[in-house]
């Protein structure tokens, strides 16, 4: 009898974290459903300081209940749209997703193809982003993936007015892309 109490009990369990996990992915399906795109006016030019206002409101969106490091981004494409991303972990950490892919996987899934630049803000929660936070190299990678390396600009910026401007190349020199597969 113990045994099969025990497995009940076990199974009661899973249900409680599955009906909080469907709680939080509900929440997050809300947010996901927002608008976070906007257009630029003037020809999609904004400036570094524009573009890193727009990363730290991604920020606020960051689900982190285990670092709780937030990081927002805020992507601009050819066409001068903007995508926003926050992080967003996971228990089992590996599964956890960056600002900036969240960004580039959203702006993606709508079509867009060409980007010109991102910005990326980041810091412990509660603080103003007060960190520089360059991206991961799996979000470097995915750069690479859909972007000019040469011409595809990285806006860092921290809460206290420095602000570090790189090229995907200078931040990633020997990435591998589609250009790499095209003779084979």
């Amino acid at each position: 009898m113990k045994n099969h109490t025990d497995v009940l009990i076990f199974q009661l369990r899973v249900c409680a974290e599955a009906s909080q996990i469907l709680l939080i992915a509900e929440q997050n399906l809300k947010f996901c459903s927002r608008p976070q795109r906007k257009t630029l006016r003037n020809g999609g030019k904004m400036t570094n300081e524009e573009l890193i206002l727009e990363a730290k409101k991604a920020r606020k969106h960051a689900y982190t209940p285990y670092s709780h490091f937030q990081v927002g981004a805020a992507l601009v494409t050819k066409s001068g749209k903007i995508y926003h991303g926050c992080n967003i972990e996971n228990a089992a950490y590996t599964p956890t997703n960056c600002a900036e892919r969240t960004a580039f996987f959203r702006a993606v899934y709508e079509g867009e193809r060409e980007f010109t630049k991102i910005a990326v803000v980041g810091g412990p929660e509660g603080s103003d982003a007060d960190e520089l936070c360059a991206p991961c190299g799996v979000c470097r990678q995915v750069m690479m993936e859909f972007c000019d390396p040469e011409t595809f600009q990285i806006i860092l910026a921290d809460g206290r007015g420095r602000c570090l401007q790189r090229t995907l190349k200078e931040m990633l020199p020997f990435g591998f892309g589609p250009e790499n597969l095209e003779s084979h």
